[in-house]
């Protein structure tokens, strides 16, 4: 089990950060040779290669030439981990310093009127 397993992630690993992913398209290339040999029957598999990797042409087949193995190539997965030497933790003895404690006022009495703080507490009245 843990062998399938590490067979899995490492497949997953390459398909997803290498080309390796471009292996898949193989049968389209075997379909579009196929399409070619059924054209032109004398067409050798070097003379198909040829054509669609060494001089491409742009013809009406140019839509299923972008379709085949390693012609169009993307930007996989870039995984980059880096090692960071070991960084020590150095601890120094401090002295703290208690802080005086002032006391806040929780309102200025000034700056709210007296009679204003009265009528806010008061019921709802009723005419």
């Amino acid at each position: 089990m843990r062998k399938l397993v590490s067979i899995v992630l490492l497949t997953l690993y390459l398909f997803s950060t290498t080309e390796l992913y471009q292996l898949l398209k193989i049968p389209i290339l075997i379909e579009h040779y196929r399409e070619h040999k059924r054209l032109n029957p004398e067409m050798t598999v070097t003379a198909f290669l040829r054509t669609h990797y060494d001089h491409p042409v742009k013809d009406g087949d140019y839509g299923k030439y972008r379709k085949l193995p390693f012609v169009v190539h993307s930007n996989p997965l870039i995984l980059v981990f880096t090692v960071q030497p070991y960084t020590g933790l150095e601890l120094r003895h401090h002295s703290f310093k208690v802080a005086k404690s002032v006391q806040i006022p929780v309102y200025n009495e000034g700056f709210c009127r007296q009679e204003f703080l009265n009528s806010i507490w008061e019921p709802p009245k009723y005419s």
